[in-house]
């Protein structure tokens, strides 16, 4: 779909639950790329079909496909942050269409965010930048934003090391997409 002006205007499908087939459009943007479907399906059999009582934290939002997503499987909230200001216009542009009330949109850089926030998040998504140093850099403040029982979502275009602090629980592969569920092994 061509937008006047000449920029490209992409979308996505949301997959499941309230908005299943709901379509989400964001525009061209140097590195963002949506979480394809066959990830975001394996990512949502790990956490549950539905997220009720969880609190999630999407940290690169970009499209805004895995934040809607868990809105629409009935997180009870979704944080959801993005730096671009043309993106972000497209994540309230979406959040305003789909009507779902749980989602709190913040223009922020991912890594100030998180070093800022206070925690308690269920479920963090962190698919930054692939070309980034970000999930080296975050990774030790991601700890403290999560609630007992919290995981971390990571996607990244090659393999990763966790560190110490962390135990891959569920990992996976498409194409060039690199996929984990992590969770902290300080954790009882």
């Amino acid at each position: 779909m061509a937008k006047q002006g000449g920029g490209k205007i992409n979308k996505v499908r949301i997959i499941g639950g309230t908005h299943r087939s709901r379509i989400i459009h964001f525009p061209d943007s140097n590195g963002l790329r949506p979480t394809p479907d066959r990830v975001r399906e394996t990512l949502f059999n790990w956490l549950g079909q539905a997220l009720y009582g969880k609190r999630c934290l999407d940290l690169f939002a970009g499209s805004g496909a895995l934040g809607f997503e868990a809105a629409s499987r009935g997180a009870d909230e979704v944080v959801m942050v993005e730096s671009n200001p043309a993106v972000f216009k497209a994540l309230q542009d979406n959040a305003a269409k789909l009507a779902l009330g749980k989602v709190a949109l913040h223009r922020d850089d991912g890594l100030k965010f998180a070093t800022r926030a206070n925690g308690a998040f269920n479920v963090v998504f962190l698919d930054p930048p692939f070309q980034s140093e970000y999930l080296s850099q975050l990774l030790p403040h991601l700890a403290g934003l999560l609630a007992p029982g919290g995981v971390v979502y990571v996607e990244s275009g090659s393999a990763f090391d966790a560190g110490t602090d962390w135990q891959i629980l569920k990992q996976g592969k498409a194409g060039a997409v690199t996929y984990c569920l992590l969770g902290c092994r300080n954790d009882d």
